[in-house]
């Protein structure tokens, strides 16, 4: 992504930084105690900034992601296809959200191995993603978009890569908050809670390096 990305199909939006803190209490039940955690394009940082970890770390291919990026992340501009800098088994959790459709499926494919690698056994990977099954309308709308998942789909290619599955919610959030009302903090966590969730676009996958 570059900064012309940003300015048309990113640019920060105050109500996405209200709203990462409530998703975090969400997905801090997914990761291990006391994580070393890493966010793979976080963008404007506010997953990784707003989650309880002792060591946080960010991947991304655009620079100005170090000016949002809080004093205790780590910051390192470098493509997800390739962690070089991080060491096997080095890491408890790695969290991804809205990048792999963004990605050739070559890049892909090296990513989700690249991930494995840094995983600790037992540690996990989490991902937020349009599901294509029900944004099929909207999933184009970015140009950016390379890559077509279902939670059936991305399912599949973990396992197939070594990975073991702990939770998939085919459908977990809006497909965009762009032009949206609903970004009150505790609408959210309403939203998370309904068992049918109206307008769903996105989901959540939880994958486990095994032990074994």
């Amino acid at each position: 992504m570059n900064s012309a990305y940003f300015a048309s199909r990113l640019s920060f939006d105050a109500r996405r930084k209200r709203l990462w803190p409530v998703l975090c209490r969400f997905l801090q039940r997914d990761i291990p105690p006391a994580a070393r955690i890493l966010d793979l394009g976080a963008g404007h940082c506010g997953f990784i900034n707003s989650i309880e970890a002792p060591e946080k770390h960010v991947v991304d291919v655009f620079d100005g992601v170090r000016s949002y990026a809080a004093p205790d992340v780590r910051v390192h501009v470098m493509s997800c296809a390739s962690l070089n800098g991080f060491a096997d088994a080095s890491l408890d959790a790695v969290f991804a959200s809205n990048l792999l459709e963004h990605l050739l499926a070559d890049d892909v494919l090296l990513t989700v191995r690249e991930v494995r690698r840094v995983l600790r056994p037992g540690g996990r990977f989490l991902i937020i993603q349009p599901n294509f099954r029900y944004c099929f309308r909207e999933y184009f709308d970015d140009y950016t978009h390379k890559t077509v998942f279902t939670d059936t789909s991305l399912a599949d290619l973990l396992i197939s890569e070594g990975f073991l599955i702990r939770r998939v919610i085919p459908c977990f959030l809006p497909f965009s908050i762009k032009g949206r009302t609903w970004t009150p903090g505790w609408l959210l966590k309403l939203y998370l809670a309904l068992p049918i969730k109206p307008r769903a676009g996105q989901m959540y996958v939880v994958a486990e390096r095994p032990s074994a």
